[in-house]
């Protein structure tokens, strides 16, 4: 591991890296404006996100336990701020830029649909002959498109690097470090053919370190709501390497503390832990590849922003219990299944009935020929919250299901 005394870590006070992205040479917006008098591009572009209707839905769709199950349990919000949070620390210390860290954190959620991952499998299996259905091109149709709040263009009409850090965050789409061997969604397609975000390259630091802070965020806030829903003990953690050595720490330093805060004490040395090794493994690659621009970023060979190998080991470790042990227990699988009926249930719907569709909704679909009016219903039943997608689902049916 990297000796820190041997590099400068940024305490916000000292300026930007030169690998970071620098407001002032940004690559511009689909529709041009005229610059803001008082904040950067990448500050508009924050506060365009914080200020959307999707945004705010974000408070009410699921994380992994569904939102009424309990009132401090994570919802996809409560997860957008954490993840914004750590990405800010990330941006800090590493000299990046932080409101694109931040836009792009705070942007990387807003595709997911009602109930987590359940509608999002319902809702690809619907839309599978039409190029299936993906949370994070939905992210991009929201904020180019669906998102109507500007007299002059549809969407957020957000720059290049939040746009390209939205889509890429995980890293490439195309080309020889493509991160998945599946077709580029036909959403990112079409706009990439608008405005092309170079889906072979590797996005931004910016970008990096918001997707390396969801990694963080949920490996450990999901342990907490395993740990507070009762599906996991204290003491299963002992079988994990990187929780398991943290809570032989804390017992050791604080015997006879009670189990919640023992709890709690985990989960802030989880964090502190990953974000520690991220950063110390960061300065090591920048060095090894020679970063030292924005475009020595996005023609790397590999992600620069990442964990450690024998980090990454325990964090796949992790996930894997988490499956195991809170995704696919029976409890919570079988609310997720009766969520997913719920999305199927309604789609099939108003493909059939589109007249039932609300105000709006409905005098468009009319216009629609199928293959769009299917994606049309696509997008009103995604942008659902939880607890609407259930009140919709009452208004359609005589048999909605109890999630709880």
């Amino acid at each position: 591991m990297s000796d820190w005394t041997t590099h400068r870590i940024g305490t916000g006070h000292d300026g930007l890296a030169a690998y970071a992205v620098h407001a002032a040479q940004s690559q511009g917006r689909l529709v041009p404006e005229p610059e803001s008098r008082t904040r950067t591009p990448f500050q508009r572009d924050r506060d365009r996100i914080v200020h959307s209707t999707a945004f705010r839905r974000l408070k009410h769709k699921t994380q992994v336990f569904v939102a009424y199950e309990g009132d401090h349990y994570r919802t996809r919000l409560t997860h957008t701020i954490e993840v914004s949070q750590i990405a800010r620390a990330f941006a800090r210390a590493l000299r990046l830029d932080e409101d694109l860290t931040e836009a792009i954190a705070l942007v990387h959620d807003f595709g997911h649909t009602p109930f987590g991952h359940a509608g999002e499998r319902a809702l690809d299996r619907r839309l599978k002959a039409f190029g299936g259905f993906d949370h994070n091109a939905q992210s991009l149709r929201i904020v180019t498109s669906l998102e109507r709040r500007y007299a002059e263009f549809d969407g957020l009409n957000l720059t290049f690097e939040t746009l390209e850090g939205l889509v890429k965050h995980n890293g490439p789409l195309t080309g020889p470090h493509a991160v998945s061997t599946h077709p580029v969604p036909p959403q990112i397609e079409v706009f990439d053919a608008r405005f092309p975000l170079a889906l072979d390259r590797f996005a931004s630091l910016e970008a990096q370190a918001a997707a390396i802070s969801d990694d963080i965020a949920y490996n450990t806030h999901d342990l907490d709501d395993g740990l507070r829903a009762g599906l996991i003990a204290l003491e299963d953690l002992e079988q994990l390497d990187l929780a398991g050595d943290i809570l032989r720490e804390v017992r050791a330093r604080h015997p006879g503390l009670d189990p919640v805060r023992t709890g709690h004490e985990i989960m802030r040395r989880h964090i502190t832990r990953l974000v520690e090794d991220v950063i110390a493994s960061t300065l090591e690659r920048l060095a090894e590849d020679g970063i030292g621009s924005v475009e020595d970023v996005r023609m790397a060979a590999r992600t620069v922003v990442d964990f450690s190998p024998r980090m990454r080991s325990q964090v796949a470790q992790t996930r894997a219990f988490l499956f195991k042990r809170v995704y696919r227990n029976p409890a919570v699988f079988g609310t997720m299944e009766r969520a997913e009926r719920v999305v199927e249930q309604m789609f099939d719907r108003f493909v059939e009935r589109p007249d039932l569709l609300p105000d709006g909704w409905a005098e468009k679909a009319a216009e629609l020929p199928p293959e769009r009016l299917v994606r049309h219903v696509g997008d009103y039943l995604s942008g659902m919250t939880d607890s609407f997608a259930l009140a919709e689902h009452r208004r359609l049916f005589d048999d909605t299901p109890d999630l709880r």
